[in-house]
């Protein structure tokens, strides 16, 4: 009791300390602050202050009220009485019907399959349920069956021929050595300077293999684009050709 009567005094106090805002002039639009503050906190209209506020249980009025503060102290400490409980809202139930899938609502189709719900024209092979409803070991057999009398085996043929005569065959050449390059195989008299510049002339190593056997390759090195022998001119390899044949 000794401590409800201390707090009700101390809110009493800062509310009789409570000043009001002095007045500051004429300001635009209206003639002065206070009168401001006054018709800004006007009640609204239709506003009846003898009906009780929501929750009170009193009339809502300006200042402080003891009796409000008393009562929340009350509450505060367990001996007055417990508000009102805020009702809850709870759904209605439904009227009748089944509801299939678990909960889901009233009127949607149960299928097999949830991917028949998304889109009809999805293939539903992922799913399952959906596959297993329609779908037997020996009809996976059968199925089996007609996708292997549509394979077409497509057998390996020669490699045309090209029409008129269009220099040595590189590929050819390429398929029947067995040598890595590096590896000597003919005999070079020369030392081999000025082989860079010779190479330099070819736009690319297949064009300058072609040239090396149109003149006499790879037994003889006439255009000195082969120094060590291998049969192979500008660092042409012929491990390509071979690997596509395998």
């Amino acid at each position: 009791m000794i401590r409800r009567t201390a707090v009700l005094l101390v809110l009493t106090s800062v509310a009789a300390c409570t000043q009001s805002v002095p007045d500051s002039g004429a300001g635009v639009g209206f003639q002065d602050y206070n009168s401001y503050i006054r018709n800004t906190s006007a009640p609204p209209a239709g506003f009846d202050p003898a009906l009780p506020s929501s929750g009170s249980g009193t009339a809502t009025g300006a200042g402080f009220d003891p009796a409000a503060a008393s009562a929340a102290i009350d509450r505060a400490e367990g001996t007055g009485a417990p508000a009102a409980a805020t009702p809850t809202y709870a759904p209605p139930a439904a009227a009748s019907g089944t509801r299939p899938r678990g909960g889901a609502p009233a009127g949607i189709k149960e299928e097999s399959g949830e991917m028949a719900h998304v889109n009809p024209s999805i293939s539903d092979e992922q799913d399952f349920n959906a596959v297993a409803s329609r779908e037997t070991i020996a009809s996976d057999k059968e199925r089996i069956e007609q996708n292997r009398a549509q394979y077409v085996v497509v057998q390996p043929k020669d490699l045309p021929v090209r029409p008129g005569d269009t220099g040595p065959n590189i590929a050819d050449f390429a398929l029947k050595t067995t040598n890595n390059p590096g590896t000597p195989l003919y005999h070079r008299s020369g030392s081999g300077r000025g082989s860079a510049n010779a190479c330099a002339k070819y736009a690319s190593p297949d064009l300058a293999q072609q040239a090396f056997l149109a003149k006499g390759g790879p037994d003889k090195d006439r255009l000195n684009l082969d120094p060590d022998g291998d049969g192979f001119a500008c660092d042409w390899d012929p491990r390509p050709f071979r690997k596509a044949l395998q």
